[in-house]
């Protein structure tokens, strides 16, 4: 889910139930929906509430751009069925939000769909450049993990929403690791020392949540292309053939436990527990090491030969997952 401090919780479900009930109360137009198809899987992509159809098709192609990055990955989408609903919202309803998809929210209620609420001012360009969908979209990749998981689930989306993004050309690699920087860095300042685990059941602390969560995908991928000859894409492409089903709640553990199994590994097990229990944002100096980053006067610097300049590539590279037939 993107951070609801963005936007007032009253304004969030006023929203959610505006958009019911214009579902309830309104055919879609047959433009209004797509199915993007890929190596088995389908999204099934429907815009409500907008009635220009140049609008219709200017949202249905910017989710199928993103939905191409999700692609990445591993060449299908996560689950074989799933739907996304594009709604609109002005700019009076978001209030103080002035991002161009001010809230999103992956449901799982009977079956898995995606929300995404668009600034209905929103242009091509601003759509483009958000981080919102994608978001989402990555929480498709993992079972709900319920409030204890919840730093599993929402460091994933923050990991992939970057990383997935620079693989299909809508930022540069160079960006997507600043960003990821900054987000570790918002995540750091999180000062509360509670453990993570604590602050995920309580929805608290959330940008230590979100990115010390992304930090532990992150040096999971890390090891697991180091050390072991595969990739975090690699081990959630095997859970996603042989155990995601995009609803019902799945234990942290027993999540983490599968991993494990899949990649023939201890890369999650090993780090699960210090990161659950941890009281302050890890270090990710190891890291950075192994990617050929270091910071000087404030500014991150790519090394551009060896081995950890080579792994750095390899997790951003274009077209780093050959599309499945679809």
């Amino acid at each position: 889910m993107r951070p609801i401090g963005t936007i007032p919780r009253i304004a969030a479900g006023a929203l959610l139930a505006a958009a019911c009930a214009a579902s309830a109360a309104q055919a879609p137009a047959p433009d209004a929906e797509r199915t993007l198809r890929a190596g088995g899987s389908e999204l099934h992509v429907s815009v409500t509430g907008v009635d220009d159809p140049r609008r219709r098709a200017q949202l249905q192609d910017w989710l199928a751009e993103v939905a191409r990055a999700q692609l990445t990955a591993f060449g299908r989408y996560p689950l074989r069925s799933a739907r996304v609903r594009i709604e609109p919202v002005g700019r009076e309803t978001s209030r103080d939000d002035e991002s161009p998809v001010p809230w999103g929210q992956t449901l799982r209620r009977g079956d898995a769909a995606v929300l995404l609420f668009v600034r209905d001012d929103a242009t091509p360009a601003e759509l483009r450049a958000d981080w919102t969908a994608i978001h989402e979209l990555s929480h498709l990749f993992h079972p709900y993990l319920g409030r204890d998981g919840r730093w599993l689930s929402e460091g994933l989306a923050s990991y992939y929403q970057n990383v997935l993004r620079a693989r299909a050309g809508l930022l540069s690699p160079q960006r997507a690791w600043e960003l990821l920087d900054a987000g570790f860095g918002r995540g750091r300042r999180e000062s509360s020392g509670a453990p993570l685990v604590e602050l995920s059941r309580r929805h608290e602390g959330t940008m230590r949540v979100y990115w010390a969560g992304a930090a532990f995908w992150l040096q999971a991928d890390v090891a697991l292309r180091r050390e072991h000859g595969t990739s975090l894409d690699g081990v959630l492409s095997r859970y996603s053939a042989c155990c995601l089903t995009g609803t019902g709640e799945v234990a942290p553990a027993d999540f983490i436990a599968e991993l494990d199994r899949l990649s023939g590994t201890t890369v999650f097990s090993s780090n699960y527990p210090r990161f659950a229990q941890s009281r302050q944002f890890p270090s990710l100096d190891a890291t950075y090491r192994d990617l050929a980053i270091t910071r000087s006067n404030g500014e991150l610097h790519f090394g551009q030969h060896g081995p950890g300049a080579a792994l750095r590539r390899a997790i951003t590279a274009r077209g780093a997952t050959r599309p499945a037939a679809p």
